[in-house]
């Protein structure tokens, strides 16, 4: 379904009805459809009819009003103004759509950064693409449907890169199709935020579908492809990324084709590993570390203990205790590895790479159990980060730990221990 036809003045006029006749001047009916907005959801059948305004100004406007509404009535006017001949109306409609099961979205979402010169459409992404809903939140077919066409139909490169980030944000897997039809594009900013999207979404299947970007000229969209290619774990392309890495003359390049590489343990990377272990370079250090704990040779152990002893910069030292735990130091005790991720919980620099290295951790079992019982002793940042990471892990014995910390003294260490028992029983079977 394309960009659908705008109506005449005198049939939209007739949408409203004889009670509510609007104003022949745009900027009154763009006044009317702001007024509108400031009313209950029952406002929500009037504001459709400003949808289907023949002047884009007032339909942006009423596009404005229904995502401010922000109730479950708001989501068919906005499915449909994904089809709007504009692409301001359809990037707003698709911030709305993804502000509603992410409450806020729209302040820090393309939408804040909109600029209307003339009739073109100025915007300012952002290279921050964290943003996912938790896994328990439930996102209607039909609005992961439109924003797949919209991803691929968008009446602008801009509304259809915006598509796309909202299907990785809404883990959209029905869009699945709709993503590796963008890839075709030769837009870069379509292409990164549909690797990105692939990435949140973290489909194994698709895999293949997006190898041929490991070469691609735009570094960003070479980058994030190498890191897709990592996180979903795609072993034959093993070759490929090798050949990346002793190739590129970027040192982004390299650092991420070796990160993808320790994604995917295999022994005949060792030797690259066991080449960057010492490296300058400390992204380098910290991948090939990565890489040697993930082949889980008990060997190698003595060799990571020494170089996670002798390593002097934060990055390198928590990827080193990452391997070590891999390599069998799973206990909590001072000094330990495993204490001293726990320990960066509470770094704000170091936080999320600690809990991202946490997550994996635990889906070992004893790893698991070892947080469990660290999770009620910690601080407030460690006992918040803790819950994230069971959260995502954990399995049916979690429970008890998540029970405890939703009803802990602090606030907010009870409200992300009840979001975290959402997550853990959305997720378990």
């Amino acid at each position: 379904m394309g960009p659908r036809p705008i109506l005449p003045l005198l049939v939209f006029c007739s949408l409203l009805g004889a009670q509510q006749a609007p104003s022949p001047e745009p900027k009154q009916r763009v006044r009317e459809a702001r007024e509108l907005g400031k009313q209950s959801s029952e406002a929500i059948p009037k504001l459709q009819a400003y949808l289907k305004d023949p002047v884009a100004e007032v339909r942006v406007e009423a596009v404005k009003a229904v995502v401010g509404l922000g109730t479950q009535r708001s989501l068919d006017p906005l499915i449909e103004a994904t089809h709007d001949p504009d692409e301001e109306v359809q990037i707003r409609a698709t911030d709305g759509l993804v502000n509603f099961y992410l409450p806020g979205y729209v302040e820090t979402g393309l939408t804040a950064s909109l600029k209307r010169v003339g009739n073109r459409i100025q915007s300012r992404w952002t290279d921050t693409n964290d943003k996912i809903v938790e896994p328990f939140i439930q996102v209607r077919a039909e609005v992961v449907h439109a924003l797949g066409q919209l991803a691929t139909g968008g009446i602008s490169m801009e509304s259809r890169a915006n598509a796309a980030r909202a299907i990785g944000i809404l883990r959209g897997r029905a869009a699945i199709p709709d993503l590796l039809k963008a890839l075709r594009s030769k837009n870069a900013q379509v292409l990164y935020e549909s690797l990105v999207a692939l990435q949140k979404i973290r489909d194994p299947g698709v895999a293949d579908d997006i190898a041929f970007l490991l070469r691609d000229l735009d570094e960003k969209v070479q980058i994030a492809a190498i890191e897709t290619t990592g996180i979903l774990q795609n072993r034959g392309a093993l070759p490929r990324l090798r050949e990346v890495l002793e190739r590129t003359r970027s040192a982004k390049v390299r650092r991420a084709a070796l990160s993808a590489m320790a994604m995917i343990p295999d022994e005949s990377s060792r030797d690259l590993y066991s080449r960057y272990l010492s490296d300058r370079d400390q992204d380098l250090r910290a991948a090939a570390a990565e890489g040697f704990g993930r082949l889980r040779n008990p060997g190698d152990r003595p060799l990571v203990e020494k170089e996670f002893n002798d390593e002097r910069s934060m990055n390198p030292r928590l990827s080193k205790a990452f391997a070590l735990v891999l390599l069998g130091r799973t206990e909590v005790a001072e000094h330990s590895p495993l204490q001293y991720l726990v320990n960066s919980l509470t770094s704000r620099s170091y936080r999320d790479v600690a809990r991202t290295f946490l997550i994996e951790l635990s889906r070992e079992t004893g790893v698991r159990r070892s947080l469990e019982a660290a999770a009620p002793k910690g601080t407030r940042d460690e006992k918040i980060c803790l819950a994230q990471v069971l959260a995502r892990s954990g399995d049916k014995d979690t429970l008890a730990v998540l029970d405890a910390l939703s009803r802990d003294t602090d606030l907010e260490v009870a409200a992300e221990g009840v979001r975290a028992l959402r997550s853990l029983r959305a997720r378990l079977p």
